[in-house]
Parts: C-alpha cells; sequence; structure tokens
C-alpha cells in the first residue's frame, strides 16, 4: 500500500496517552538510527522528529547509535523498555539485510513491532567525478582492464550496497575489493575524495555531491527512472536488468509495546504524512511510502526472504 490512505484514527498523542505518566513531562522521545548522521535513514528520522515533535508538544530527538550496518541502533530499541520512550528508524541493512549475511544477530524479527513504511530509495551507481567513465558498462569494461580491479565502498559488512555490488561482481566476473565504512556518511565523504571510486547509495545521499559535479550517477537500480534524475538510465536500460534493489526506512517499536500505543503513533504518523512529512520527503529525493502497520510488516517479511536469495545468488555467505 503507497502513501494515500486515510488513517482511521485520531493523530493527538502525548505523554499520558502513550502510558508514560512515570516519566517526567517534556521528556525528549527518542529516535535511534543505527547511522551516523549525513545518511539517507538519519534524514528519513530529523524529518519525521520534526513532525511529531510539533505533533506532540515535546520534543523528539534523533539518537545516532552507528555500528554494525545499523545492528547496535537496532538492539539498542528491541531490548528497550516497551513504554513508547524510544523507536527506531530503521532500515533495509538492520532490519532484512542482516538475517541474510549473519548466522547470528542479537534480536528476531519479533522483537519489533512495526509502525509505519516510511520511504523507500533505490540505489544509485555512483562513481567519482574524475573516474573515465559515463555508463554501467564502461565501469564494467574499465574493471575488467585495471589489475586487481576496483575497490567500492559500502555502509558496512552486510549492508544492502554491499550485497548488491557483490552481485554485479558475480554476475559480471569483475574483480572488486570491499571497502566497507561505518554508515552512508563516512562512505559517501570518501567517494567524493576519491578514497573509494565507486559506491552504490541513494539520491538523498548523493543529490547535493551530483549536482556539484563531484561525484556521477551511471544507473538507477530499478526498472523506471526517478523523476528527481530523470537523465539517469536505470540498470536494465543499461544491460544489467538483475542489478536492482533500494533500501527504506521503517518506524518500529520493542515488540512488548501496546497495541493501544502502536496504534496511535502509526495514526500521528500518517497524518503526519498527509500534513507535509512526504512533501519533504519528496523534495529531499526520497519516495514517500506511508504504509501503515500491517504493510509495513508484510513488506519487511518479503524483504527478508528477497535479500536472503540475493545473499545467495551473490555468493555472500552468513558469517
Amino acid at each position: 500500500m503507497r502513501f494515500g490512505r486515510r488513517a482511521m484514527l485520531g493523530s493527538g498523542l502525548t505523554l499520558p496517552a502513550l502510558g508514560r505518566a512515570e516519566e517526567p513531562a517534556g521528556r525528549a522521545l527518542r529516535l535511534v538510527v543505527g547511522y551516523p548522521p549525513g545518511g539517507s535513514t538519519d534524514l528519513v528520522a530529523r524529518l519525521l522528529a520534526e513532525r511529531l515533535g510539533r505533533a506532540w508538544g515535546q520534543p523528539v530527538v534523533v539518537e545516532n547509535r552507528p555500528g554494525a550496518a545499523g545492528i547496535l541502533g537496532a538492539d539498542l530499541v528491541a531490548k528497550a523498555p516497551p513504554d513508547g520512550s524510544v523507536l527506531l528508524v530503521g532500515a533495509s541493512a538492520e532490519l532484512a539485510v542482516a538475517r541474510a549475511v549473519m548466522r547470528t544477530i542479537p534480536y528476531r524479527p519479533e522483537d519489533f513491532a512495526p509502525l509505519a513504511w516510511l520511504t523507500e530509495q533505490p540505489f544509485l551507481v555512483l562513481v567519482n567525478a574524475d573516474l573515465p567513465v559515463r555508463s554501467l558498462g564502461e565501469l564494467v569494461a574499465l574493471a575488467r582492464a585495471r589489475p586487481g580491479g576496483l575497490d567500492y565502498a559500502s555502509h558496512g559488512t552486510g549492508a544492502a550496497n554491499h550485497l548488491l555490488t557483490e552481485w554485479l561482481r558475480v554476475e559480471t566476473g569483475l574483480t572488486l575489493t570491499h571497502v566497507p565504512y561505518r554508515g552512508g556518511g563516512p562512505a559517501m565523504t570518501d567517494l567524493v575524495a576519491g578514497q573509494v571510486p565507486l559506491l552504490l547509495d541513494v539520491i538523498p545521499s548523493a543529490l547535493p555531491q551530483l549536482q556539484a559535479g563531484r561525484i556521477r550517477a551511471l544507473a538507477l537500480c530499478r526498472a523506471g527512472r526517478s523523476a528527481v534524475l530523470p537523465a539517469v538510465p536505470t540498470t536494465a536500460e543499461a544491460g544489467f536488468p538483475f542489478l536492482a534493489g533500494s533500501t527504506w526506512a521503517t518506524l518500529v517499536a520493542p515488540a512488548r509495546l501496546p497495541e493501544a500505543m502502536q496504534v496511535r503513533i502509526g495514526a500521528t504518523v500518517q497524518a503526519a504524512m498527509r500534513e507535509g512529512l512526504a512533501e519533504a520527503f519528496r523534495e529531499r529525493g526520497l519516495e514517500p511510502v506511508g504504509a501503515e502497520a500491517g504493510a509495513a510488516r508484510a513488506f519487511i517479511a518479503a524483504e527478508q526472504a528477497r535479500w536472503l536469495w540475493i545473499a545467495g545468488r551473490a555468493g555472500v555467505q552468513p558469517t
């Protein structure tokens, strides 16, 4: 379900309504992000925090807990008190991809209660502007011609862009060397600086650097072009239709959060989407979804299965 379905419940939400009367009035609610500031998940969280704080009349702060491709932040929320004070703006890496690339992770899917599916962002194939290629085909040819191939950055071992790039490596027979980072911000910084020549990342993270001419987008990893970057061909148009994937942002709570609180938080998010949050996402290159809890739950389950298949196809073994 895409954004646009009208929420059936009121959106008012206060500390007493959340059942947090034991905490001081006005205490900030925390939106945990498992990545450093500067990436797309962090951007989603900050835009959401602003709207929720306005709706609830109290501070809502973003707390960055980077590490292990989002797993540290997700684990914090999985083990947090189920009182509505701590929520996770979770991405594909920690909520779906991790189960495909790690033998053990410190939480289970059932440790979270999905509240809303916020955004979806297809990956772009990005290169440093000094790399002498202007298409995905030229990139593949260059990597084949260079002894040792090319280095590529990711948001961390086990992140979605790690798996997608490994999939590209396996399907094309290229020599590519993985350079993992602790999130999208640091990876983008080194791509711009030329420390690594290749990165798969999403439009919101890439757009300022693309506009400044510091990096170049070779292809969009999905079937249809983006309205934000209409001149960028898709991977299918470039002759690599298998290379499709996106990251996404969902809002989840500790699983034992009472159902009534889940419903009211979700309703507040839906109201925020209708009242400007969706447009704020869109203006920054994020594709708003705004699906409610049931659709978010089904989507996350489907993504867990899909990334498990991709990991197997890419030859990435759980560690």
